[in-house]
């Protein structure tokens, strides 16, 4: 049969941006075809280029710094026909964007326009782009805000971005991305803020739009992990350029090059349960002319020994043995003398003791609801709704539920970000409910919180250094300003990055760089407790995995505290000692994490983990023979 033609065709795109420090090559000769009906991903750290390629696609690379040093990018518009999209003029640019190509951008925060209501700002996409009248529009919004399943759509409607969670901002960006039906769909880190169950549904209304339009999808992710089943081909990027392409089945059962096979190894998974997740480090270096090359030997800088497995049908990495660290080597050379290491023993054997560090009481968050000047009537959205927990020195409690459920509400309260209804907030004995605002604020370099959205938690017009140095000075703490600077250089370097981005902007970082930064600002107090709000959500897999090391590190060096709230149940599994399951503002299940996980006893904590993508061989070849008999 003839090979259909490519409704996309990408040739040697480079990309270059412009700076002070001269010129950084961000994308190297990445060529790709994209079909009508197919799923295309593009897989890599952050960094790595994918976003890069996805926004010169769409002609939203700022010139200057930036531009497009070589390439084309053939598409057939509707609107215009033949043309490349990397020459065309803005105003034939405007005719495509949305219409032809739409794209769920990565960070809906700074995507939506704070001064205008959500459904707004999709009834203008509808009316530049259709012949639908206003009324029509507003009605097809509320059918989308309703697919895209964001509750109380109607109220929605007529909310501000500020005034919904992060989740239901991006669930919004979906909306608006598929209101014209368009023929290629750019999806960029679409799922990234949005729990397992609303990350089911998107991935399937996604697969919808192909399916029912024949779109072309461009999926960019940093997790393989969620386009297992539905992506037909994968591209690896690293540092600009791709290094290794194939069919879904392939990638994963099969994968070639070092990189992939560590960004495959270093993801959590709920069967396993380890101590120290490997990166990508671990699986590949650079050679004396600067290639990649495979690492023979992985050691791990814990006692626990990771091996990886791979074979024509898997891909698994399970801890085998323990050892002291200067036995690492013997033991990877063959030598298998050793207790076999049972997880779950190992996390009873830590277990913290009954040392209460913080307890809630009774604890609500209530938000009164506007509804005219003659309703004299309160009505409230109990966004934390009575809800009590310990949580014991030394301990990691995960927190998890649904987009909007309460969880980043609860986080805040603690700190008092937002104030508490009623109810008793007990750290080390004092209710920091009750505290005036002075002695409150001395009590927070010792109870911290990295926020979800790296964006909006660093100042623009701070450098990274500044930003994680001034805690330190509004604290009088770690000395003279030689050893405070020295400290921050030391927090870079332990959260990934380096000693010259002390100087840097945080618009001169990539979203999971930013992230790193909000952890070392966090880290710098030394706190007793930090309240982690999706902190690794926007990182890929293999910086999520330092950070997961990191932060158990320090728990174990220092004996910190965390609450960690996530939608990931892998990350939660891995990170917990204890699991709180929250849904519409209450706590509907807790208890040891392995336990929850083994036996769950709610219906909703049932769902949540039904809900969790499945990337075994098996289930991406059930995915792979559905997807061909549609075909």
């Amino acid at each position: 049969m003839p090979v259909p033609q490519p409704i996309l065709s990408v040739r040697n795109l480079t990309i270059d941006f412009r700076s002070h420090r001269g010129d950084v090559r961000a994308v190297q000769d990445v060529s790709f075809d994209l079909h009508r009906g197919e799923t295309v991903a593009i897989v890599g750290e952050s960094g790595s280029g994918k976003s890069v390629t996805s926004l010169a696609l769409m002609g939203l690379i700022p010139m200057p710094p930036g531009r497009v040093t070589s390439g084309t990018a053939q598409f057939h518009s509707e609107a215009l026909g033949e043309v490349d999209l990397l020459q065309l003029r803005d105003e034939q640019l405007q005719k495509v964007r949305g219409n032809d190509i739409s794209m769920i951008f990565q960070e809906p925060m700074t995507s939506l326009n704070p001064v205008y209501t959500c459904g707004s700002q999709v009834v203008e996409a509808l009316r530049l782009h259709t012949t639908l009248s206003r009324k029509e529009a507003e009605a097809r919004t509320v059918e989308l805000f309703r697919m895209a399943q964001l509750p109380r759509p109607e109220k929605i409607l007529n909310a501000y971005p500020h005034e919904i969670s992060g989740g239901q901002k991006q669930r919004v960006m979906i909306a608006m991305a598929m209101a014209c039906n368009p023929a290629i769909l750019i999806a960029d880190e679409p799922t990234t803020a949005l729990d397992v169950t609303v990350q089911a549904r998107m991935l399937q209304l996604i697969d919808e739009l192909r399916r029912q339009h024949n779109t072309a999808v461009l999926f960019i992710t940093h997790d393989l992990g969620v386009v297992a089943e539905i992506a037909d081909r994968i591209l690896v990027m690293y540092r600009g350029r791709v290094v290794e392409q194939g069919s879904v089945l392939d990638i994963f059962t099969n994968p070639q090059h070092p990189y992939t096979k560590g960004l495959l190894a270093c993801r959590p998974k709920l069967s396993v349960g380890r101590q120290w997740l490997p990166v990508v480090a671990d699986f590949m270096t650079e050679d004396a002319a600067g290639n990649l090359v495979e690492k023979l030997t992985r050691s791990t800088p814990e006692s626990s020994v990771l091996a990886v497995t791979a074979n024509a049908d898997n891909i698994s990495l399970e801890t085998t043995k323990t050892f002291p660290v200067e036995q690492n080597e013997a033991v990877l050379a063959g030598d298998t003398n050793g207790e076999v290491l049972n997880p779950e023993l190992a996390a009873a054997a830590s277990a913290p003791a009954a040392d209460t560090l913080l307890r809630v009481e009774n604890l609500n968050v209530h938000f009164p609801i506007r509804k005219g000047f003659f309703n004299r009537k309160p009505e409230f959205v109990r966004a934390v709704d009575g809800v009590s927990f310990d949580i014991f020195r030394g301990e990691t409690v995960g927190l998890v539920g649904e987009s909007g459920c309460g969880k980043t509400t609860l986080g805040r309260a603690l700190l008092r970000l937002v104030e508490p209804t009623a109810g008793r907030i007990l750290f080390e004995d004092t209710d920091l409910a009750a505290l005036p605002a002075g002695e409150l604020r001395r009590r927070r370099k010792e109870f911290q919180m990295v926020f979800q959205d790296p964006y909006a938690a660093l100042n623009p017009m701070m450098t990274v250094g500044e930003a994680i140095l001034e805690p330190m000075r509004v604290h009088n703490v770690g000395g003279t300003k030689q050893e405070q600077k020295a400290r921050v250089l030391e927090l870079l370097r332990t959260v990934g990055l380096k000693e010259e981005h002390y100087l840097r902007y945080p618009h001169e970082f990539s979203g999971g760089q930013r992230q790193r930064i909000c952890i070392a600002r966090a880290l710098a107090l030394q706190p007793k407790c930090i309240v982690c709000d999706e902190s690794v959500s926007a990182l890929d897999v293999s910086v999520q995995a330092q950070v997961l090391n990191l932060l158990n590190q320090l728990k174990r060096d220092f004996g910190i505290t965390y609450l960690f709230i996530t939608h990931d149940l892998s990350v939660a599994r891995f990170m917990s000692d204890r699991l709180l399951v929250m849904s519409q503002g209450r706590i509907v299940e807790s208890g040891p994490a392995a336990a929850v996980y083994a036996n769950p006893q709610h219906d909703y904590t049932k769902q949540l983990l039904a809900a969790i993508p499945k990337d075994e061989p098996s289930d991406i070849r059930a995915a792979v023979s559905r997807r061909a008999v549609e075909v």
